[in-house]
């Protein structure tokens, strides 16, 4: 068999799956364990080989790569981690440890860019015909993109692409990366939630916002929908002009928001070069699958 071993490193675990490259990506194994990133970068490390040899033994084969994603990046002329919040391994040359740990090839992404290839492999892209590049959105807690081009991730030279998040789009708000108005600081979910307490003096979550908005019982939920629309259409907009993608798939805990199919495309409507959006833009296939699915797809 041909077998893809991914591993999605997240806040709070590490989950392994192994895919049947040969039999339409079929998964053949998956385990989890926690993350416990307090305990150190040694650990983790023991902890990741630890839960490889597990899924081994219980397969009888052992991966000659593996794939993983990571909340952060290598930067190539280092080898170090960067852009790693809150974890253990900013700073590491986490690549290079965990191969020579484990004896084989490691590849390593972040995980906006497994969520995208994983999409763009085996769910939602799929059903588009002729596709050649894949967008794929996270909108969540932050605001970030993975970009595919022929199947496989497109890093670009300094292995941000598709970083669209922080891509500068008004002239208020200041964002954790020094600069103000990036698009992070307007349609991620803490910044819907902000937007509305500031103008309330209520914290709500976003869910409930959205409720309230649809009811239509409470004018500031209806605008805090209405920016997220607005802004939506402008970043999407964007991303169209620039790259022209066959397919945008939005993930992440926003993907479920109806109103950015339906209000949000005709925003980005007027936002692009054309009289018309050709481009599909797509709920996610794969749910919380896709970040170890991706992974493999490395």
């Amino acid at each position: 068999m041909n077998l893809l071993w991914g591993i999605d490193l997240g806040g709070t675990k590490v989950e392994c799956a192994v895919l049947d490259a040969d039999n339409d990506y079929k998964e053949i194994a998956r385990d989890r364990i926690p993350a416990k990133h307090s305990e150190g970068y040694d650990k983790l490390l023991q902890n990741i080989k630890q839960l490889i040899s597990t899924i081994s033994q219980s397969i009888g084969s052992s991966p000659v790569k593996v794939g993983i994603g990571t909340p952060g990046i290598i930067d190539e002329e280092s080898g170090l981690m960067i852009n790693c919040h809150n974890t253990c391994l900013l700073n590491k040359p986490f690549r290079k440890d965990l191969s020579d740990l484990l004896g084989v090839e490691v590849a390593v992404a972040n995980d906006a860019n497994c969520f995208a290839l994983a999409e763009a492999n085996m769910g939602a892209a799929t059903s588009v015909e002729n596709t050649r590049m894949v967008f794929g959105v996270i909108l969540g807690t932050g605001v970030g993109g993975g970009l595919v081009l022929d199947g496989k991730v497109w890093n670009g030279r300094n292995r941000i692409a598709a970083e669209f998040g922080h891509t500068v789009i008004d002239s208020v708000n200041e964002c954790y990366c020094g600069r103000t108005g990036c698009i992070e600081t307007f349609i991620s979910g803490p910044a819907l939630e902000k937007y509305y307490e500031e103008k309330t003096g209520t914290f709500r979550k976003l869910k409930q916002i959205i409720e309230l908005a649809r009811n239509n019982s409470d004018g500031v939920a209806v605008e805090t929908v209405e920016r997220l629309v607005h802004y939506f259409g402008k970043a999407m907009g964007n991303v169209i002009n620039m790259l022209d993608p066959d397919v945008i798939v939005i993930g992440g805990g926003l993907a479920n928001i109806d109103e950015l199919y339906a209000e949000g495309l005709e925003r980005v409507k007027k936002e692009i070069f054309m009289d018309e959006v050709r481009t599909p833009i797509l709920r996610p296939k794969l749910g919380g699958s896709a970040g170890v699915y991706g992974a493999a797809f490395l």
